[in-house]
C-alpha cells in the first residue's frame, strides 16, 4: 500500500478517515472504478466505529420523532447490510417490557408500522404477549407491575469486523486503504484544495500525494480538518459520549434482546446478547472536546447499572463489569456553516470554497448511503468524470453462503477456511489465546498477514473483539499476543515490552 504512494501520480480521490463512513466511501469509490486512496491516523475503526451498540437498526426513537423518512432509508438499508455481509449480521428479537395495556397498544402500533416501513427487507412481523409469557424470553426480567411485551425484529453485527471487511474490499477493487497515516497539511493550488501530505505514523516518513478531491470523513474530528483547510473555520461537530458496560450472559440468558424506551431521564436502554456476553447501554453525554480514547464518566457508569438493575430480578454490581467501552457521536451543530447542503436525513455533507467535501453525522447502518451520497456531491463539485454507485448489492470480503454460528471463527466469513489451514501449517496456532475466550493463535497470524495489524491493540481491541468483552483477560493475554507478533515480524524484546505495556495502561480505563 505505501509503495503505491511512490508509484501513483495523481490520485482522483482521497478519503481522510478510516471509520464507517470513510472506508464506506473508499469501497464505492474504488468499485465505480476511481483511483481511490484512504488514510487513517490510527487504526481502521479505532473512534466511534468500533464502539456502536452493535446495532443494525432503523431507529425505532427516529419514528418516535416523526422522522419517516430516515427510518425508511435506515430500514432499507439494515436489509441491504444483512444480504451483503450475512457471516457479520443476523436478525434479533427486542423484546419490550410493557407495564400498562395502554403501552402495549402504543408500542404495538408503533413497531407494526416499522416492521411496514421495511417492506419486503422485514425481519418478521412485531408481536404482542402476554406478562405470563415474558419471562420466557427474558429470563431475569422482575415480572412485578409487567403487563406484557412488545417483540420485534431488528438487526446487530460486528462492528469492527465490518470496518475491517470493507478495507479489504476497498483492496480488492483498486483502492489504497493506510491505517496509521496521518494527514498532516492539505495542499492548494490557488485557492482549491490538489492533494495532502501524510506522515506515516510509524517509519516518521513523509509523502506528497496529489489528487483530484479529498473527502473530510473523520466523525468526531471533522473539525481538524475544516480548520487545516480554513483557520477560521467554525466548529461544526458538538460531541456526545455514550458508554456501554459488557457483563457475562448469566444475568441475562436467553437470545433476545431487551429495549427499554424510556428510562426516567427519557433515554433509550438497550441489553443486547453480543459474542456470547451481553452489552448494556448507552449514554448521551455532552463532551468538550474529542479525543481517541474517551474515558467513561462515574455517573454514567452509575445510571446503567442503576437502571438496569430496576428491570430485572438479579443484581448487577460494578465487580460484575467485565469491560467498558465508550463511543463519540458526531453530532452537528445546527446551522453549521453558510456552505451547509444539509441533507434530509441525519448526515450533513458541506463543501468548502476550496472543494474539501466534508461528511458527518449518521450512523453505521446508513455508512453505505452516506457513502454513496457524499460521492455524488465529491463528482459534482469537481472533473471527476461522473460514474454511478454500484454497492446496493455488492457482497462485502468475507461473504459466504452457509454460516455455522456456533463455529467461534464464523465472522470471518470465507476467510475462516484459511485460518484453519495456519493451523494444520502449525499445529500450536489451533491454542487458545486464553483460556476464558474462543479465540485462537491463528487469528493473530492472521491479522498481521491479512488483516493490517500493526500492534497489540489492532488485535486484542478491534481484529479480535478481546479488549471490548473482557478487559482483565485482554490484559492477560497481550504478552502471548506480543510473543506471536514478535516472532511473525522479527520484533525484539524491547518491542514486545514495550506494547505489552503501553497496551496495560490502555486498557485500564475498560476495567470497571
Amino acid at each position: 500500500m505505501l509503495q503505491q504512494l511512490d508509484e501513483t501520480p495523481q490520485w482522483d480521490i482521497i478519503i481522510i478517515g478510516g471509520g464507517a463512513t470513510g472506508l464506506g466511501t473508499a469501497v464505492d469509490a474504488a468499485t465505480r472504478g476511481y483511483k481511490t486512496l484512504l488514510l487513517e491516523q490510527y487504526d481502521f475503526a479505532k473512534g466511534t466505529s468500533s464502539r456502536s451498540t452493535k446495532l443494525v437498526h432503523g431507529g425505532v426513537r427516529y419514528l418516535a420523532q416523526g422522522n419517516i423518512k430516515l427510518v425508511r432509508e435506515a430500514l432499507k438499508e439494515r436489509g441491504l447490510l444483512l444480504k451483503n455481509a450475512p457471516h457479520l449480521t443476523n436478525g434479533l428479537s427486542f423484546v419490550v417490557p410493557c407495564y400498562s395495556l395502554w403501552q402495549k397498544i402504543f408500542y404495538g402500533i408503533g413497531l407494526n408500522v416499522y416492521d411496514l416501513l421495511a417492506g419486503k427487507l422485514g425481519l418478521g412481523k412485531t408481536k404482542i404477549v402476554s406478562s405470563k409469557m415474558v419471562p420466557q424470553y427474558l429470563p431475569t426480567i422482575n415480572t412485578k407491575k409487567i403487563s406484557g411485551a412488545v417483540i420485534y425484529k431488528d438487526g446487530q453485527f460486528d462492528d469492527t469486523r465490518l470496518a475491517i471487511n470493507l478495507a479489504q474490499t476497498a483492496a480488492e477493487n483498486g483502492a489504497a486503504v493506510l491505517n496509521y497515516c496521518k494527514v498532516i497539511q492539505l495542499t492548494k493550488e490557488g485557492k482549491k484544495i490538489r492533494g495532502v501530505v501524510i506522515e506515516d505514523v510509524i517509519n516518521k516518513r513523509q509523502y506528497k500525494v496529489k489528487c483530484e478531491v479529498v473527502i473530510n470523513a473523520t466523525g468526531v474530528f471533522t473539525d481538524e480538518i475544516l480548520q487545516m483547510d480554513n483557520a477560521n473555520a467554525k466548529n461544526i461537530v458538538s460531541p456526545s459520549q455514550g458508554i456501554h458496560l459488557v457483563v457475562d450472559k448469566n444475568f441475562f440468558p436467553g437470545n433476545d434482546a431487551m429495549m427499554i424506551p424510556k428510562t426516567e431521564d427519557g433515554r433509550v436502554l438497550f441489553a443486547v446478547p453480543w459474542h456470547d456476553k451481553v452489552v448494556l447501554g448507552t449514554t448521551d453525554t455532552p463532551i468538550e472536546s474529542p479525543s481517541p480514547e474517551p474515558k467513561p464518566l462515574e455517573e454514567e457508569i452509575e445510571f446503567i447499572l442503576h437502571h438496569i438493575n430496576k428491570y430485572l430480578n438479579v443484581v448487577i454490581n460494578r465487580s460484575d463489569v467485565k469491560s467498558i467501552y465508550v463511543g463519540l457521536r458526531p453530532l452537528v451543530k445546527k446551522g453549521a456553516g453558510k456552505k451547509t447542503a444539509v441533507m434530509p436525513r441525519d448526515h450533513t455533507i458541506i463543501v468548502s470554497s476550496s472543494g474539501l467535501v466534508t461528511i458527518t453525522g449518521g450512523k453505521w447502518t446508513t455508512y453505505r448511503r452516506m457513502a454513496s451520497d457524499v460521492l455524488n456531491k465529491a463528482i459534482l463539485t469537481s472533473n471527476l468524470v461522473k460514474k454511478s454507485c454500484t454497492t446496493e448489492h455488492l457482497k462485502i470480503h468475507g461473504w459466504v453462503t452457509t454460516i455455522d454460528k456456533n463455529n467461534p471463527l464464523h465472522f470471518y466469513g470465507s476467510d475462516a477456511v484459511q485460518i484453519k489451514n495456519l493451523c494444520k501449517e502449525d499445529e500450536t496456532l489451533s491454542e487458545l489465546i486464553h483460556p476464558s475466550l474462543q479465540n485462537i493463535k491463528a487469528e493473530i497470524v492472521w491479522a498481521i498477514k491479512n488483516e493490517m495489524a500493526v500492534n497489540i491493540e489492532d488485535i486484542l481491541a478491534r481484529r479480535t473483539r478481546i479488549l471490548f468483552l473482557d478487559a482483565k483477560a485482554a490484559i492477560e493475554a497481550a504478552p502471548t499476543v506480543a510473543q506471536l507478533m514478535a516472532k511473525e515480524l522479527n520484533y525484539n524484546d524491547d518491542w514486545k515490552q514495550q506494547q505489552v505495556n503501553g497496551f496495560i495502561a490502555l486498557s485500564k480505563q475498560y476495567l470497571p
